[in-house]
């Protein structure tokens, strides 16, 4: 049941990272992703007040479980842990980080242009 509550969890946060970077391409999912991307941002920087700059809930429960599996030494990051488990190396957390905060910071930029600054320049032009 771990194993598979640890695979879940994984494509959860996949998802989740999938969406908060590229929902906002979608005329379907725009107004879903300004809300999404500003429930992970309130996540990290909101919860982060007590829990740490940058948490998910997602990442809590899931080191839970890949403690109960045994695993120790757990980043803070779920995306440090893949991309030191896909690499074979240990990638600065810093630059880690810096990546998910430039790349999701891009993201709400278009994310806030598709569901506002697009429909005012629209408005200009008609008139």
């Amino acid at each position: 049941m771990l194993i598979f509550l640890d695979i879940l969890l994984t494509i959860i946060h996949l998802v989740i990272i999938g969406f908060n970077l590229f929902g906002w391409m979608w005329k379907k999912t725009q107004k879903a992703h300004l809300w999404f991307a500003g429930l992970t941002l309130g996540s990290w920087l909101i919860l982060g007040i007590w829990y740490g700059l940058g948490y998910c809930p997602v990442t809590d429960w899931q080191w839970q479980v890949k403690r109960q599996l045994g695993e120790s030494n757990l980043p803070n990051s779920f995306v440090k842990y893949y991309a030191d488990k896909i690499t074979g190396t240990d990638i600065s957390s810093a630059l880690i980080d810096a990546v998910t905060a430039v790349s999701f910071a891009l993201a709400i930029m278009a994310s806030l242009y598709v569901n506002f600054g697009r429909k005012s320049k629209r408005k200009i032009h008609v008139h």
